[in-house]
């Protein structure tokens, strides 16, 4: 990504319909609709809001930095080519969305609700996630390197080329939904049980 000869943009650009183009920082959207609207090729630095609207909002070649927002309503978004750079969300809702190529790195996120969800070429990367939910989700090339997730929820959840090595996986709902994915031998291990379970096995000595 190569965010040159950007603009410098204010809080009333950002409540056009298509921003394009427009560096900002240090901004507070807590009063700004975002639903619906286009962001392309801008880089967002120092975003605060308590509730962040983006439904069916376009994130296009945008870097996002340091966004603090206890929660975010995306749900129906398009996210392509984005890089989420630090930050903390506590409810993060999007649900039904498209995300593509998208790096996430650095955050701390409560509830991520990414059900029915369209993810190819994603990257979460040194994250705490107390929840992540990928039921009903299509998950092709992700990967999870240096995170930690609380409760990982796959019911219906169709995997493809899904890397959770490195990840430490505490609970994990709809076991089945793993199908598809790679891990380690010692993630293996610690989920013997819970594979055990799903398959009906006792495990006496």
């Amino acid at each position: 990504m190569r965010l040159e000869d950007l603009e410098d943009g204010d809080d009333l650009d950002l409540r056009e319909s298509t921003v394009e183009g427009r560096r900002f920082a240090d901004v507070d959207l807590s009063d700004t609709d975002l639903r619906g609207t286009t962001l392309s090729e801008c880089d967002l630095d120092g975003i605060r809001a308590g509730e962040l609207r983006m439904g069916g909002a376009r994130v296009l070649e945008t870097r996002l930095a340091r966004l603090d927002a206890p929660v975010l309503r995306g749900s129906r978004s398009t996210w392509r080519d984005v890089i989420l750079d630090g930050g903390r969300i506590g409810s993060a809702e999007l649900y039904d969305s498209g995300i593509t190529a998208v790096r996430i790195s650095g955050c701390k996120l409560g509830f991520v609700n990414l059900r029915g969800a369209t993810l190819n070429d994603v990257v979460f990367e040194d994250c705490r996630i107390d929840e992540l939910d990928l039921g009903g989700a299509r998950v092709r090339r992700a990967a999870f390197p240096g995170c930690s997730i609380g409760t990982l929820s796959l019911q219906r959840t169709e995997l493809s080329d899904t890397d959770l090595r490195g990840t430490e996986l505490r609970e994990i709902t709809g076991v089945d939904g793993l199908r598809g994915a790679t891990i380690d031998s010692a993630q293996l291990s610690l989920l013997a049980p819970l594979l055990a379970r799903t398959a009906g096995l006792r495990v006496e000595d």
